[in-house]
């Protein structure tokens, strides 16, 4: 199957190998050290939704109050494709840098505001008001970063091992949820259960602060990659054409396909897991903290060998492998799961830790190399978000109430499987290998 053709005028794309290795180094540290402080931030929400539903949605139940931090929790989606559609463009017209540094600012503001927030036992309503303002805001910021953030990488990278470097967006965001677990579960260690609701949970949220900080100093210190100073001297030259629309459709829902199917894996495995063994299955805290923790070890390992598997064979066999595992897999790893036994348990949360990382290298990759240049990161950043903002950020809050609502242990495995099989039949249909694409195109 041949790659449908990008329009715009043909240039020969930038040999980001011919940078030096320090600055690309630079160039992935910067990107890696914000990604991280980003997805941190987003992370620890998740890891804390039990106790942030009771401080802000006090209810009396335990399942009514995840649920409405579950809803805030999507809330969160909501707001992504705002944020793609004000920071796609200025990605597009004052470059990749630009996005980055205020993606990262954004985030650290706000991550540090909510663990400022007093209780709604201070404050009243106007408490869970402020979360929902402010999660709308992260979700912004986190809409202009992931799609932002590959494309700088995939810009930069020698168009050879474009899924190696892709690897480190979700290697490092990760690592962002590992140390999020880890954090998590050593307040839930150390501190009294009525310590960690009063203010135990607040520490990693405001401690994003210094992180935001280092981050932005990082950042800004970073120059433009070679395939947007090459799209800048076209657009000074008036070579840029307009992309069909043909083009920019097929790439939309692709994306949507990709991203749906990353999404919804992604927090179910970081997001909802911990919880359902915690609440549902009946685990010690600690002990699901420490399963999904092992797990995330696995997947950060895991991503940059996927990465290059896709170097050598191609995006599309393996993203097509990981729609097919998650389809077929989905239900014996809510099974395993639901036994309650620490070893099945993490045997489950591995294999889904595998299939996910599959998932998300192929995300970031394909992000950048099914779009042409000239409205790469508007038509990723709107893509990868919609899809988030529909199917993965509610996907959590649908697996709690499918729980809620059945009494079935089984059933969120139903929505995982839903999703999988809906993208698995689109990316079979639709992508052709991208590989060999020239990203500077368009």
């Amino acid at each position: 199957m041949s790659s449908p053709p990008h329009t715009g005028a043909s240039v020969t794309q930038p040999e980001a190998g011919s940078a030096s290795r320090v600055n690309i180094r630079k160039r992935q540290i910067a990107v890696g050290i914000g990604n991280f402080m980003e997805w941190f931030d987003f992370a620890i929400y998740g890891y804390f939704v039990a106790v942030i539903g009771a401080q802000f949605f006090p209810s009396g139940n335990p399942t009514t109050e995840m649920l409405s931090s579950f809803a805030v929790f999507a809330v969160g989606f909501v707001a992504r494709p705002l944020g793609a559609l004000l920071l796609g463009p200025v990605g597009d017209r004052a470059g990749r840098k630009a996005v980055l540094v205020i993606t990262v600012l954004g985030m650290g503001i706000t991550t540090a505001l909510i663990g400022l927030t007093p209780s709604y036992a201070a404050i009243g309503v106007a408490a869970p008001v402020i979360i929902v303002i402010l999660r709308c805001v992260q979700g912004m910021m986190v809409g202009g970063e992931w799609s932002t953030a590959a494309a700088y990488l995939g810009e930069s990278a020698p168009p050879k091992k474009r899924g190696l470097h892709a690897s480190l967006v979700t290697a490092t965001a990760g690592a962002a949820f590992l140390v999020g677990t880890l954090v998590a579960t050593l307040i839930n260690a150390v501190l009294p259960p009525e310590q960690v609701a009063s203010w135990g949970w607040r520490i990693p949220f405001i401690a994003s602060l210094l992180m935001a900080a280092v981050a932005v100093f990082i950042r800004q210190k970073l120059e433009d990659t070679p395939v947007y100073e090459e799209l800048t001297r076209r657009r000074e030259e008036n070579q840029v054409q307009r992309v069909a629309g043909k083009v920019k459709a097929t790439a939309f829902v692709l994306t949507m396909a990709f991203s749906a199917l990353f999404g919804v894996s992604l927090y179910y495995f970081i997001t909802y897991a911990n919880n359902h063994l915690s609440n549902v299955v009946g685990m010690p805290r600690v002990e699901a903290l420490l399963a999904c923790g092992i797990a995330l070890i696995v997947y950060v390992i895991a991503n940059p060998l996927f990465g290059a598997l896709s170097d050598h064979i191609g995006r599309r066999p393996v993203v097509l492998a990981a729609a097919t595992g998650l389809t077929l897999f989905g239900i014996p790893v809510f099974l395993g799961m639901n036994t309650g036994s620490f070893p099945a348990v993490l045997i489950s949360l591995t294999v889904l830790g595998l299939l996910v990382a599959m998932s998300a290298v192929m995300n970031v990759v394909l992000l950048v190399e099914v779009f042409p240049a000239s409205i790469r990161s508007t038509g990723s950043a709107l893509g990868y978000n919609v899809a988030f903002a529909l199917l993965a950020g509610p996907g959590p809050l649908i697996a709690a109430g499918l729980m809620a609502s059945t009494g079935n242990p089984v059933s969120p495995g139903f929505y995982l499987v839903g999703v999988s099989l809906a993208s698995l039949i689109v990316l079979w249909a639709m992508l052709p290998e991208t590989k060999s694409n020239d990203i500077s195109r368009g």
